[in-house]
């Protein structure tokens, strides 16, 4: 799920407040590609979107698609833009609220599985979500997301 130069996506990271820290909650990606692998292969709620639609609406509409459960209500957070290595632009947007894991119900995308069979596949976009503290967030989440748990953090800190 590498992005091509000029791709922008836009997602949702929900974060709630546990005794004095928070919790991210996280993405695990679906299918063949990253079914066993951990580091590295969790992401923010997130999907593609091309202008004119509006970046924050984006993140809205593909929190829904993603979970299969409307977006949190705000306020919402602007946690900017990362370039991830495949080239694609992620715009996230950080909200404070509670969700059960088990009530996601995921999105599908189609792949041709095993690669060279002519067999298309469907498979969840993402197979789990899960709350993680901010350093297991980091350690989970794909090398260019994790400066969101960073822009977070300063933004929950008691001051």
């Amino acid at each position: 799920m590498t992005g091509k130069p000029g791709k922008r996506s836009a997602g949702l990271l929900l974060y709630r407040r546990t005794g004095g820290s928070v919790e991210l909650l996280l993405a695990h990606m679906g299918g063949p590609l990253w079914a066993r692998r951990e580091a590295g292969a969790w992401t923010v709620p997130k999907g593609e979107y091309v202008p004119p639609e509006e970046p924050l609406a984006a993140a809205r509409r593909e929190f829904e698609e993603e979970l299969g459960l409307p977006p949190p209500e705000g306020p919402y957070i602007p946690l900017g833009e990362v370039r991830q290595s495949g080239g694609k632009t992620v715009t996230v947007w950080a909200v404070e609220s509670d969700l059960a894991p088990e009530e996601i119900v995921p999105g599908t995308f189609e792949m041709e599985w095993p690669r060279g069979s002519g067999v298309l596949r469907a498979f969840p976009e993402i197979d789990r979500v899960a709350w993680c503290a901010p350093d297991l967030a980091g350690e989970r989440l794909i090398t260019a997301q994790r400066a969101f748990v960073d822009r977070l953090l300063s933004h929950t800190r008691p001051g």
